[in-house]
């Protein structure tokens, strides 16, 4: 039995410097006021044009796409290269929404959503006994 979990071992620390969790590359800050979520994720060095915000059972996807345009860097010699290319995605689960309520704003590399809850039911009902 083991009581040190994996993420101590000393092998990981290589993983984590080698590799870097796409979502890491999209912090964000969610917090709840008045009955609405707030959700706001720093992109920077992405377009209004490259985000593309989604909400499916449940489930709000946020995606950002950056496509590497090779013409960009042929007569260049790169001696490091930081900046990342591709598709990162973060995906929250926030019950029932109303989709049509969902609000986004992109402005100066942060995009923020505004979500309003959907009002619950009373779906409780009590039974009499005879």
């Amino acid at each position: 039995m083991n009581l040190i979990p994996r993420k101590y071992y000393l092998d990981d620390i290589f993983d984590n410097f080698l590799s870097v969790p796409e979502e890491s590359n999209m912090k964000c800050d969610i917090y709840e006021k008045d009955g609405v979520y707030h959700i706001e994720m720093d992109i920077p060095g992405f377009d209004k044009k490259d985000i593309k915000v989604e909400c499916d059972k449940g489930y709000l996807t946020i995606t950002a796409q950056k496509e590497e345009k090779e013409e960009e860097h042929k007569d260049k010699n790169y001696i490091r290269r930081e900046r990342r290319y591709g598709t990162y995605k973060r995906e929250f689960y926030l019950g029932e929404l109303d989709s049509e309520k969902i609000n986004a704003e992109f402005k100066d590399g942060v995009l923020t959503v505004t979500v309003p809850k959907k009002e619950e039911v009373e779906t409780k009902t009590v039974i009499e006994i005879k």
